[in-house]
């Protein structure tokens, strides 16, 4: 197992099984993100998508108030740091590779290999709907409060909201609204556009929820969820031709994996099925 101590602003932890836990750890400032943060959380989540002992994970904020607040405003470290004296082109190409990084951060928890469960609770501005879009499930308690928060700082969402958020949800009118506005709404009007999956009371209820749900898909064949995993995701960007075609290639491979038979042989016998780690 890859060693998860060593980050100042997550902690990583293992309650069961092939589980991993991964927490926003800077509830004093309601886990609002700076540069150090982006750059840990893309880290953990490419370390945990190759590491062969994680099966599932779930992503949560520590503290009551907030699973993020967006990006800190306040923090010393800069969001945008380039040469002054280059001429706008250069610069333009700076931000350019600044921002593909801070995007490919964000979107590790899309391209882990492993599912990703993430509990919501309170303030959940901003990165908060970028991450939270990228994730494979989307639980919430009862307090959460959303915002597509950008406008209200002077840009277009840039770290993935946009562009995922409208194949996650039905309705575009109801995005564009959420986002030209960057009005709050909560957790009942995010189950109903199908933001979220399942609303809970309490933070400890959703996160209880959360590792339900992995514990119960780290108990499947690794190659098989992955492989729903990978699927999906594909699909999502492509034709239904394309994704069957996908599909054909992907399961050519993967049904000559001894899991198939272990799984049916489990079954049969009515017992418990062991799958080798991946």
């Amino acid at each position: 197992m890859a060693n998860y101590s060593s980050y100042s602003h997550f902690v990583v932890t293992f309650p069961t099984t092939n589980i991993a836990h991964v927490e926003i750890n800077r509830p004093s400032k309601l886990n609002a993100f700076n540069t150090a943060m982006w750059l840990e959380y893309g880290d953990i989540f490419n370390k945990l998508s190759i590491d062969s002992s994680v099966r599932a994970v779930v992503l949560s904020g520590r503290g009551d108030r907030a699973f993020t607040a967006g990006l800190d405003l306040m923090s010393t470290d800069g969001f945008t740091t380039f040469d002054e004296s280059a001429d706008p082109a250069r610069r333009a190409l700076a931000l350019r590779r600044f921002i593909k990084g801070f995007q490919d951060a964000i979107g590790s928890v899309e391209s882990c290999e492993k599912p990703v469960i993430v509990v919501l609770h309170g303030i959940s501005f901003g990165i908060a709907i970028d991450i939270s879009s990228c994730a494979d499930i989307r639980l919430c308690a009862a307090d959460t409060k959303f915002s597509v928060k950008e406008v209200d700082i002077g840009i277009a969402a840039d770290i993935g909201t946009l562009t995922r958020l409208p194949k996650i949800v039905g309705s575009l009118s109801w995005v564009k609204e959420v986002a030209y506005t960057a009005r709050i709404f909560g957790a009942e009007e995010a189950l109903k556009q199908g933001f979220v999956s399942t609303v809970l009371p309490t933070k400890a209820e959703a996160v209880a929820e959360g590792l339900k749900l992995a514990t119960l898909m780290a108990e499947k064949s690794p190659l098989a969820v992955q492989g729903t995993k990978a699927i999906i995701n594909y699909s999502i960007d492509h034709t239904i031709q394309e994704g069957l075609e996908f599909t054909r290639v992907w399961n050519a491979a993967a049904v000559q994996a001894p899991d198939p038979t272990v799984a049916i042989q489990a079954t049969l016998q009515k017992k418990k099925a062991t799958f080798a780690k991946l």
